[in-house]
């Protein structure tokens, strides 16, 4: 069961002017504008007091963190006093905070304008403090109505502030996965964050005025504000609102030291989980990547830089385990005691015993190598290709038995293909890379016929035919007549359209195939009329084994696959003005069009607009042609896009 966030999102670059609209449309028309006051953000605040215009009746620019009591009393009074119908909060956290205060307080309509990556403004989760302690609550009436993210504030975020307001959304995903609520959807995106998180970060450490890389950011924070308020949070938050609450650290500077920590503690109870954050962050041990993470861009990493004193952390370490709270690993002061020593400290946590070792630089080094390319497409799909493939080694933890396997594997297709044979398309093809290739290139234009993949026994320049030709030659089999149609999108005939048609015969074989063959068989090329269309004759399709003989037939039989592909016959057009289409027709109910995965067509070429109707005939034929018994019939109409689409 998941619970999606009712809040209003706008989400962009230059948004803030919408804000005045979201307030009327919210009935607002006496505004309580609040902030924080700082300098960094009177800019923004002024903008958006001009934007809401008369609509501000009364500003408090008195926010604090840790959304003390007697802050929100002073606001409530003011509040109160302006007889205020509508909430607007600029600024981070402790504005987010205000902003709830007083809502859950006067149930007024609140509207937040963040300008860090807190992500609190799309939670129902309230921190407060008083008499020296923080204390949590989560209310519906707490969620703010409306959050207006307009990415060109977060440019004036500092360097420092952006690091560890950043970490602070990665903290929620990274507690999200292992809370006890968690569930698909709000682990979904949690490790989307995760990863956006680790990408974006030393980006902007690198270029703080990186606007995709703001945008990127603010993305993950509303994707872990979601996570938190959708989950209970465990030890990581509990430690933070105590030091923050009881010892008066600054809160998103806590939450980027004790998170590394705080992960390390409970990594033996959730080892599933810290794989899962390796991998979105592209590191081989979670703690230690999201310390070096943290290293790397600059954050702070030692409670002793943030003003904790050496002498309160057993008291802090008591003040957490008070009171239960859910979390993967049992908590013990001892313990808590032991992980704020080592934050307060910096130390690196020690990674897990099984972790693999920090490789890295060695990936960063390779992928600079190809910086010296000169066409940036091919530099970029090197670089792509080494990263993903140390990925891989690095997260199957390859044996260099398993590596040589593979080599050797590489080498047994090299050495089985020929100018007829082509291995490694066929290894393509049922990976289902050619099927994803295929459908990224032409996916673009949908009002037109799918493409299908050519497959590996295509022969340029096959034949010219007439209209009307049996291809199939001596071939025997259910005959088949083929009346087809090439239009372009809008339906017009495309005239003078070059198609190339070629199929197997009735025991699975292309031409290519059978070296006793004298010639090209049941493959030809044909040219449309004017009306856009060309016949012939062949014979019905047949399902059949791809060449399963070779490394790539080992592969499919070692795992329980098939080599079969459904019955179809394949086309390729070539018309001036239009955009080539590769594709295939298949025998609707023929073999291997449906069941498990595995046990359907073997390179994944099917597509349903492709399943047509070979239909059974028996009689006169449209061309005359004497037929005994039964014939099918194939009538298709192939729509193209032209080049300008």
């Amino acid at each position: 069961m998941h619970t999606a966030s009712p809040s209003r999102v706008v989400f962009g670059a230059g948004t803030l002017p919408q804000v005045r609209d979201e307030a009327e449309r919210l009935g607002g028309s006496r505004v309580l504008l609040l902030s924080d006051g700082s300098p960094v953000l009177r800019k923004d605040t002024e903008r958006l007091r001009e934007v809401l215009g008369d609509l501000v009746v009364a500003e408090f620019d008195g926010a604090a963190m840790h959304t003390p009591v007697e802050v929100t009393e002073q606001a409530l009074d003011l509040l109160r006093d302006q007889r205020v119908d509508c909430l607007v909060a600029i600024g981070g956290g402790s504005t987010t905070g205000l902003a709830k205060a007083l809502a859950v307080r006067t149930d007024l309509p609140q509207i937040i304008v963040p300008t860090t990556y807190a992500g609190s403004e799309v939670t129902p989760v309230l921190g407060e403090t008083a008499d020296g302690r923080k204390v949590t609550r989560s209310s519906p009436a707490i969620l703010p109505n409306t959050v207006v993210y307009d990415v060109e504030l977060t440019l004036a975020l500092p360097i420092a502030m952006s690091v560890t307001s950043g970490i602070n959304a990665l903290a929620h995903a990274v507690e999200a996965l292992y809370s006890p609520d968690a569930d698909p959807v709000t682990d979904a995106m949690a490790l989307e964050a995760v990863a956006a998180i680790g990408r974006a970060l030393p980006t902007l450490h690198d270029n703080p005025s990186d606007m995709a890389a703001r945008a990127e950011l603010l993305q993950a924070a509303w994707l872990s504000g979601n996570c938190l308020g959708a989950v209970g949070m465990g030890l990581h938050h509990k430690l933070c609102h105590t030091l923050g609450g009881t010892f008066g650290l600054p809160h998103a500077e806590t939450h980027t030291v004790i998170l590394p920590h705080a992960m390390a503690y409970n990594a033996p109870a959730a080892e599933q989980t810290m794989e899962r954050i390796a991998h979105a962050l592209g590191a081989p041990d979670a703690p230690t990547g999201v310390f070096d993470l943290i290293r790397q861009v600059g954050g702070p990493t030692s409670l002793r830089d943030l003003g904790m004193a050496e002498a309160d952390l057993d008291r802090a370490a008591e003040l957490a385990t008070a009171q239960p709270y859910p979390n993967p690993r049992e908590l013990t002061r001892t313990g808590l005691a032991d992980l704020l020593r080592d934050a307060w400290h910096g130390h690196r946590p020690q990674a897990a015993a099984e972790s693999v070792p920090d490789l890295r630089a060695l990936t960063d080094e390779v992928a600079a190598s190809f910086d010296g390319c000169t066409n940036p497409r091919l530099r970029q799909l090197l670089t792509d290709l080494a990263r993903t493939l140390h990925a891989y080694t690095i997260r199957n933890d390859l044996t260099p038995n398993e590596w040589q396997r593979a080599i050797d594997f590489l080498t047994e297709a090299g050495h089985i293909t020929t100018d007829t044979r082509q291995e490694f398309i066929l290894l393509s093809d049922t990976l289902g890379v050619s099927s994803v290739v295929d459908a990224l290139a032409n996916s673009r234009t949908p009002d037109t016929t799918s493409s299908a993949i050519l497959g590996p026994f295509y022969v340029a320049g096959p034949p010219a035919a007439e209209h009307g030709t049996d291809i199939a030659g001596d071939f025997t089999g259910t005959p088949m007549w083929a009346d087809i149609t090439v239009t372009d999108q809008d339906g017009k005939p495309v005239a003078d359209a070059v198609v190339d048609v070629w199929q197997s015969n009735e025991d699975g074989f292309y031409d290519v195939q059978l070296p006793d063959l004298d010639g090209p068989v049941l493959r030809a090329r044909f040219t449309t009329g004017a009306d856009g269309r060309f016949t012939f004759w062949s014979i019905l399709p047949s399902a059949y084994p791809i060449p399963d003989d070779g490394p790539v037939g080992k592969m499919l039989y070692t795992v329980g696959r098939h080599p079969y592909r459904a019955p179809h016959v394949h086309f390729l057009i070539n018309a001036p003005g239009h955009q080539p289409l590769i594709t295939q027709l298949f025998v609707r109910g023929g073999a291997y069009l449906d069941g498990a995965p595995g046990q359907r067509d073997a390179v994944f070429g099917v597509k349903d607009d492709l399943i047509t109707d070979f239909v059974r005939q028996t009689g006169p034929t449209p061309d005359g042609r004497p037929v005994d018994g039964e014939w099918r019939q194939l009538a298709f109409t192939f729509r193209i896009a032209s080049l300008g689409h």
